[in-house]
């Protein structure tokens, strides 16, 4: 499969946009080559059948279609597609370079692009902290921007934007296909892009000539009809259908949308609603070509792939007519939302997916027992930070500031601009003054509080752990998420209700219904906002030194110092043994939610993103014990004489690791959710475990898993299998049966428990549980890694 000479010769026609250097934005899309291969395939494999978009996108990506011997079944059968870009972020950019430096190619093969936006810690504001940014991580940068200049990568530094929106701005391009090392990646569908977030092993994939696979994802239909009314934003969309489909209700789906109320929307508030889309477990969101797209992309510097996308709008960059006039008939599943109709929503504490309307929202805090308090109120991340964001938010603001209103004492109020563009506009346009002019700190163009880069120790809330509410305009908010502190209950709404929020320092607060006080003690309510989808006097660039770094040097030395506590190279896993797994112990039994900040925690810990033995020492610290009434970080050790008897799970995993014991983890539901980074599979991998049994799994996180080498399971019988583990799992030892034989026709694989207490067997079971690995998975497991088996194949080339 990895034959990089001639799998180089043949990129131009393998993909879509073969990477010819480093690019400052997006070059206009082959769509000769996308009708080539779609036409291919609606007359052999798909029999003529209409399509959705997603479809449509999806099928002119395949890798070969005349390898296809039948039509694709959703939930089944696994795709080899051809993307045309990947993107990365800096936290997760260097275990995907790490790994890429084994791969022995000279430049990525799709055009690629890392973005320095997660390490930039929010604390003084903007500038001041892009500068302790480089000091505290300046190894990273340096490994980061060496790596870029000798594998031909544009660079962004930190300062310059958030992946998310520097990607809307300048790469996402109508029908074209992107992966990206971050769960948010789907952002780029409000420009009719399909791009999926994923981990860095799949990144590696596209960025080295391999084809990469997903399973063929169901399509969810969102019908909007009707138009937002004056106090509804984009985000109400999301935060509602999340209230609708759960964390777990769009795995396996892309969701796609469609409807008359499409077209009322800017392209921006589609990418908000694709944004988060993530928290619904959906493969990616993707909305049909619209001239909201098409003023976007002329808006920024992209015209030419406005006029190319024009003439694909009715034939590529939308359903198929037949779906169009028969949804039902084609789409997997649909969901109505009325805009016109729809309130601002809350969606929290904890959890994505906890929806509560606007009219319901005073009501739920007292009986909830919420904080009502509001300590923070923070507007930006890759959600919500376009200029027609902050632009309604400063309509808001410069009511209050015209009487003599601040936000309200106690309340801190952050501004996180989405690039550099946006903030030399935001300036330009005196919409940072008007934040300022009631108290907000502007902080870097950068992912900052949202993914707990937040220097927040000194607050009392904080220090003392109390119970607080924030407010912000992200798109996740999982306990400890953004500050550290397991009792600050982040909801998550539009920047209007964030700004409302700010001024009334309450989360009852209903500006809708609720009034003001002016600094004259006059009542006052506030009227709806208002903005600009596009700036009328088009974007300012801002500053030079935050254009990307477009250098390429082949002979560039990337620079690792043996003695860095933040880089390691990375050593190959040790290929499977061809056996069955014995004597294998349950680390833990995982109880509730956990998801990849569980398992991989962020804040803090990010600086060892590229050191795996270091980073692991955060490993699963985040995961509730089933068996310890739910206890957090702590589990017994089933090996006597073994120290630690009880202690922190990494603790007890390295001692496990140490003397060679094998060890699985029993996991709940949707194992996995949240962020794309592949650390949570590579760490668990790196201290010893062969496998993890689930009564589901996330999407991401199992394809990593299976990147690793790790073996995921689920229960066949996932509402009572799962419990036989909850009870001391500390005393089971799992043998397999089915392993051995492993392969893609059977997907059963055989866990036969024993029970032993003081040296008896007083228990036995036999647990059915089931894999769902392709040929090819398998071939990563069986070799320990993908990375082993990539490396295995080059060594096969090169020696012939």
């Amino acid at each position: 499969m990895f034959r990089q000479h001639a799998l180089r010769s043949t990129a131009a026609r393998r993909y879509a946009t073969a990477s010819s250097g480093p690019q400052a934005r997006a070059t206009v899309p082959n769509y000769d080559l996308f009708k080539q291969r779609l036409d291919r395939a609606r007359a052999t494999v798909l029999e003529n059948k209409p399509l959705t978009l997603a479809q449509k996108i999806l099928y002119a990506h395949l890798h070969d279609v005349s390898s296809m011997t039948s039509a694709p079944v959703p939930g089944e059968t696994y795709l080899k597609l051809s993307p045309d870009r990947v993107a990365m972020q800096d936290a997760s950019a260097q275990m995907a370079i790490l790994q890429f430096m084994l791969s022995g190619m000279k430049q990525t093969a799709v055009p690629t692009s890392i973005h320095c936006d997660h390490l930039v810690e929010a604390y003084e504001g903007a500038d001041k902290d892009v500068a302790r940014s480089w000091q505290t991580s300046r190894e990273i940068y340096e490994f980061l921007q060496a790596a870029s200049q000798k594998y031909g990568i544009a660079f962004w530094k930190p300062g310059s934007g958030i992946i998310h929106q520097l990607v809307l701005e300048n790469y996402a391009a109508p029908g074209t296909l992107m992966l990206g090392t971050d769960s948010h990646t789907p952002n780029a569908g409000g420009l009719g892009m399909l791009a999926i977030g994923v981990g860095g092993a799949d990144a590696v994939d596209a960025m080295a000539s391999i084809p990469w696979e997903l399973k063929a994802p169901r399509v969810l239909g969102v019908r909007l009809s009707g138009s937002l009314h004056p106090w509804g934003s984009p985000k109400d969309v999301i935060l509602a259908l999340a209230g609708k489909l759960t964390v777990r209700g769009g795995t396996g789906y892309i969701v796609e949308y469609f409807g008359e109320g499409v077209e009322s929307l800017s392209c921006t508030g589609m990418a908000t609603i694709c944004n988060m889309g993530a928290e619904v477990g959906a493969t990616t969101s993707v909305f049909p070509y619209t001239p909201s797209m098409a003023r976007y992309l002329r808006a920024t510097q992209r015209a030419p792939i406005a006029t190319a996308a024009d003439a694909q709008q009715a034939s590529y960059l939308s359903a198929d007519e037949q779906v169009t006039q028969s949804p039902e008939t084609y789409y997997d599943e649909i969901v109505d939302i009325d805009l016109s109709s729809l309130e601002p929503g809350y969606n929290g504490p904890f959890t994505p997916d906890l929806y509560t309307p606007r009219s319901l929202m005073t009501d739920t805090v007292g009986r909830e027992q919420w904080s009502d308090k509001v300590s923070a109120a923070l507007i930006g991340s890759c959600t919500n930070s376009s200029y027609q964001d902050l632009s309604r938010a400063a309509s808001l603001a410069r009511q209050a500031s015209e009487r003599g209103l601040k936000v309200a004492e106690g309340t801190e109020f952050l501004v996180s601009p989405g690039s550099e563009q946006i903030r030399a506009t935001m300036e330009r346009d005196g919409i940072q003054q008007a934040f300022e002019s009631i108290g907000a700190k502007v902080l870097a163009n950068a992912c900052g509080p949202c993914i707990g880069q937040w220097n927040r120790d000194e607050n009392p809330v904080v220090k003392n752990r109390e119970t607080n509410s924030i407010v912000s305009s992200f798109n996740r908010n999982f306990r400890a998420r953004n500050d550290g502190n397991p009792n600050t209950m982040n909801f998550l709404t539009s920047p209007e209700m964030v700004l409302s929020a700010a001024l009334s320092g309450r989360l009852s607060f209903n500006p809708l219904a609720d009034t003001l006080t002016d600094s004259t003690g006059k009542e006052f309510k506030l009227q709806p906002p208002t903005g600009d989808e596009l700036p009328k006097d088009g974007y300012a660039q801002g500053r030079d030194e935050y254009k990307p770094l477009l250098d390429h040097q082949p002979a560039m030395e990337i620079p690792i110092a043996p003695t860095s506590a933040r880089l390691q190279t990375l050593e190959a896993f040790v290929p499977w043994n061809g056996q069955e797994f014995f004597n294998t112990r349950v680390l833990i039994t995982v109880q509730g939610k956990c998801t990849t900040d569980h398992i991989s925690a962020a804040g803090k810990w990010l600086k060892y993103k590229g050191h795996l033995e270091n980073l692991s020492r955060n490993t699963l610290i985040g995961a509730a014990n089933a068996a310890m009434d739910g206890q957090v970080n702590l589990v017994r050790n089933s090996i006597e004489g073994l120290e630690p008897a009880q202690g922190t799970i990494p603790d007890v995993a390295l001692a496990y690791k140490t003397a060679n014991v094998p060890w699985l983890v029993i996991a709940d539901y949707n194992y996995g959710e949240g962020s794309a980074r592949e650390h949570a599979a590579m760490q668990p991998r790196f201290l010893g475990c062969n496998m993890v049994i689930a009564r589901s799994f996330a999407r991401i996180h199992e394809t990593n898993l299976k990147k690793q080498g790790v073996l995921p399971l689920v229960f066949a019988r996932p509402d009572e299998d799962y419990f036989i583990f909850a009870k001391d799992p500390h005393e089971l030892v799992v043998q397999t049966q089915g392993v051995k034989d492993i392969n893609e026709h059977n997907p059963v694989v055989t866990l036969l428990v024993e029970r032993i207490r003081d040296g008896n067997v007083i228990e036995t079971y036999s647990v059915e549980c089931r894999h769902t690995m392709s040929a090819d998975q398998i071939g990563w497991f069986k070799a320990g890694s993908a990375l082993n088996l990539i490396a295995s194949q080059q060594g096969a080339t090169a020696s012939t």
